[in-house]
């Protein structure tokens, strides 16, 4: 078996929801067989306080049930007001308000010198539904067991939280002047969307309390196989969802007095031949430096193939996308049917059968034209094609050097050896809703997770311990770099 063949063949990450449609990588990174290098070292962390009390508010955070149906925001958003106010910040430099006094945000600005515009912090409160009885442990209790914390949130995203409330609370206590004011936005209903949205709110009723040069929030995170840090992984672009419904109407009738003029007929065509269709292949200047990157660590046929397609090659990306579904939603926009119904009596001609499409397109493809595409696709005047809602695309963050530079910076000092790769996620964090309103979002972390034990949304999410530390220490250590007056 060749080297790509090998590594084609290599299983995929097991993703959640969020994993796989959210934050999924870029690339399926390589196999462990590929990677040189030695294992990582020991790592740097912070002091021992600091790491209590990181620990102390992700403890807090966890153990306040902020699920977007059963839960509450406010209790996360007043717990963090508490600890600032407890560590000297001012009344007037602390915000916690939002559209509903149950979905409340919390906003802080650390003052700087103002030479340049504010960094922004973000991170979501609100999580995804978790059932005691789904769950080996109440997954509203943070449990530290063999090297991981266990509860629901751990990951996603209360442990970015937790750790910007902590940093904050640190610089105040070192007394670091940053040479630009650093925000700190913990907001709601992430998961849930919907009205409630803290990052949609705060934009449409607060844009000053959040106006920023960039933002650091969630949607990049370290990738590392059977204990071997991999890349720490940069989020640069995100593609965004569109939901189209496929509906046939009838006049039905008597099933004993069949026709070919069937409404299940004509929607089960337009599913076949949607099926069978793939959005034309393309990189843009974000994926492509994802390939550029990773074809860096791969040698022989691999090496170049990963090279072709960053380079444009339509035949490498023809390859390579038959070769992994990651690759393939990597590189084209997507549609695929997600819910059927039809059909009202089991002794009757349908009069109705209907489909949802689920579409994640690329930022650059704009909703009409996936409208239009589609309506090419099904190519039957008896079926229709409805956009339900409408989520427009963000444009991508500029591949900003100081950014780059300064993340490679950091995770060269933590992991030695450790790609930094920019990517593209497959679904939507709230970093679109910041783009599309001028704030550039990079999604970085800091946090490794095992690429086959990803449990964000699922059953016993959880965090390693050492790795929510070392966390800690890089968010610490990057913030500050992005923040310092330069020097010549």
């Amino acid at each position: 078996m060749s080297t790509l063949n090998t590594f084609m063949s290599t299983p995929r990450r097991l993703y959640s929801e969020k994993a796989s449609m959210k934050h999924a990588l870029l690339l399926p990174l390589l196999i462990t067989a590929l990677v040189s290098g030695s294992p990582a070292r020991a790592q740097i962390t912070r002091p021992a306080p600091e790491q209590i009390l990181a620990r102390a508010i992700y403890k807090e955070f966890i153990e306040i049930p902020s699920g977007f149906t059963t839960g509450a925001t406010t209790p996360v958003a007043r717990a963090a007001a508490a600890r600032l106010k407890a560590a000297g910040f001012p009344d007037a430099d602390i915000h916690v308000d939002g559209p509903n006094p149950r979905k409340a945000n919390l906003v802080v600005r650390y003052h700087g010198t103002g030479a340049r515009k504010p960094l922004l912090l973000l991170a979501h409160t609100d999580v995804v539904e978790a059932k005691r009885e789904d769950w080996s442990m109440d997954p509203f209790k943070l449990i530290e067991k063999d090297g991981y914390f266990y509860g629901r949130g751990t990951g996603d995203d209360k442990a970015q939280a937790a750790v910007w409330i902590a940093n904050l609370i640190q610089y105040r206590k070192e007394g670091f002047k940053p040479d630009r004011d650093i925000i700190v936005a913990l907001t709601a209903d992430e998961e849930g969307g919907g009205p409630f949205n803290g990052v949609d709110w705060l934009l449409a009723h607060h844009r000053d309390w959040i106006d920023a040069d960039f933002a650091l929030n969630e949607g990049g995170w370290g990738d590392a196989v059977n204990g071997r840090r991999i890349a720490n992984d940069i989020q640069v672009s995100e593609k965004y969802v569109l939901n189209f419904r496929l509906e046939s109407r009838n006049k039905g009738g008597h099933s004993s007095l069949p026709v070919a003029d069937n409404a299940i007929y004509h929607l089960a065509g337009a599913l076949d031949r949607l099926s069978r269709f793939g959005f034309p292949l393309k990189t843009n200047e974000v994926t492509a430096e994802s390939f550029r990157q990773m074809s860096k660590i791969e040698t022989g046929a691999t090496k170049a193939l990963l090279e072709a397609v960053a380079a444009g090659s339509h035949d490498a990306m023809e390859r390579v996308a038959k070769a992994a579904p990651l690759y393939n939603a990597t590189l084209r926009t997507t549609c695929v049917a997600t819910m059927l119904e039809g059909g009202h009596a089991m002794n009757a001609l349908p009069q109705l059968a209907a489909a949802t499409v689920n579409c994640r397109v690329l930022p650059d493809d704009a909703a009409d034209y996936v409208k239009e595409t589609l309506q090419k696709v099904v190519a039957d005047t008896q079926v229709s094609v409805t956009l339900l809602g409408n989520l427009t695309a963000g444009p991508s963050s500029p591949m900003r050097a100081d950014v780059l530079q300064a993340v490679t910076e950091v995770t060269q000092k933590m992991w030695p050896g450790v790609l930094t790769v920019p990517i593209m996620v497959m679904g939507a964090t709230d970093g679109r809703a910041l783009r599309a309103a001028g704030i550039p979002t990079y999604g970085i972390q800091g946090f490794f997770f095992d690429r086959d034990d990803i449990r964000f949304h699922g059953r016993d999410e959880r965090m390693g311990v050492q790795s929510f530390y070392e966390g800690q220490a890089f968010l610490f250590d990057l913030v500050k770099r992005l923040s310092r007056a330069t020097t010549t």
